[in-house]
């Protein structure tokens, strides 16, 4: 159990709408205003001159930014854990970003899709810039960090590699790796799900939208049905996107399948090797025991970029994927380190 320190001086945490152009029509009708939590530390507003490096928290699956400013009981939230590891000097001031990117399919893998929203170009080409606009910010990828878990620690991973403009330093905790292991052994949970609701996908969504306390089951279905809506969209298809296999006999699409791991950092990996190297932090972290089995991604991402020369962190530790809030206290002084003016 965290004890906060509650004498330690306070940052503030700022939220304002943000009128998204490239969420606007997105085939969910999810909302396209987002509101966005901005957090500041205590010196921001006593030295009106001074301008801050900023790191953006991209949140888990099923969760939002929002929910990492909220009251938490025996631990912190994550603007208290900031104040604290900056009361013990472990960090110094900087800004922290935590961006809404929830959808009515459970969240999203930070990346541009027709059948979810283009949320790769909202974070970057909109969030980014807006925050520079409205805050006193060092610009440039030279000052900002990104981070994040599972599906955040995926994403900021995958932006490492895709953004390097824009990002100068990445954390992945326990993101989505090796989708042969962590998602293809879970297409059958969804297989199942489906059978419930004649293997209509529209009807399943109808009744998990209404239902007052889904299962966890139909919550791992739903995630399936995102990362379908992520990797594998198609305007065209009735659904909007395609799943990888038969909903009757299970057969995998092999064809539909690889359009998935055209997505799995470990598959990609290789081809953003100049753009991994510019990073001025790569940090991996993983528990090895991790109830989806992405210790064993994380370990062979370590090894192929070992293999190609890039230079990262990499940490396992002794437990599973759940309620590992605690190991920022790894990350952040790392990545304050790396976006910090020298």
């Amino acid at each position: 159990m965290v004890r906060k320190n509650l004498d330690a001086p306070r940052g503030r945490v700022d939220v304002r709408w943000h009128d998204s152009t490239v969420l606007r029509g997105n085939a969910l009708g999810d909302p396209h205003r987002r509101e966005v939590a901005v957090y500041l530390p205590p010196t921001y507003d006593d030295e009106p001159q001074r301008r801050f490096p900023v790191l953006f928290d991209l949140a888990a699956f099923t969760s939002s930014g929002l929910a990492h400013i909220g009251w938490k009981n025996f631990q912190e939230n994550l603007p208290e854990r900031l104040d604290r590891l900056r009361a013990e000097g472990v960090i110094g001031d900087m800004i922290v970003v935590f961006p809404d990117a929830f959808t009515s399919l459970g969240g999203n893998q930070y990346v541009n899709s027709s059948a979810v929203g283009n949320y790769a170009d909202y974070l970057v080409a909109e969030l980014v810039p807006t925050i520079d606009d409205t805050y006193r910010t060092l610009p440039g990828a030279r000052h900002r960090g990104v981070f994040g878990k599972s599906s955040g620690g995926y994403a900021a991973l995958m932006h490492g590699m895709q953004y390097p403009d824009t990002w100068g330093a990445v954390a992945c905790h326990s993101g989505d790796l090796y989708f042969e292991f962590g998602l293809r052994r879970d297409l059958p949970i969804l297989l199942d799900v489906l059978a419930r609701y004649d293997r209509s996908v529209p009807q399943f969504l109808q009744a998990f939208r209404s239902s007052v306390k889904p299962r966890g089951e139909e919550i791992h279905a739903l995630m399936l049905i995102a990362m379908a809506a992520s990797y594998d969209p198609d305007p065209t298809a009735e659904l909007g996107f395609h799943l990888p296999l038969d909903l009757y006999t299970g057969e995998l699409d092999e064809e539909r399948w690889q359009r998935w791991l055209r997505f799995d950092p470990i598959e990609c990996v290789a081809d953003h090797v100049a753009a991994l190297e510019q990073l001025r932090l790569l940090y991996v972290e993983c528990g090895s025991r991790d109830q989806y089995y992405l210790h064993y991604g994380a370990r062979i991402l370590h090894k192929r970029l070992e293999a190609l020369g890039v230079r990262h962190q990499y940490v396992e530790f002794d437990d599973n994927h759940s309620g590992i809030d605690y190991r920022l206290d790894e990350s952040l002084p790392l990545l304050y380190r790396a976006v910090a003016p020298e």
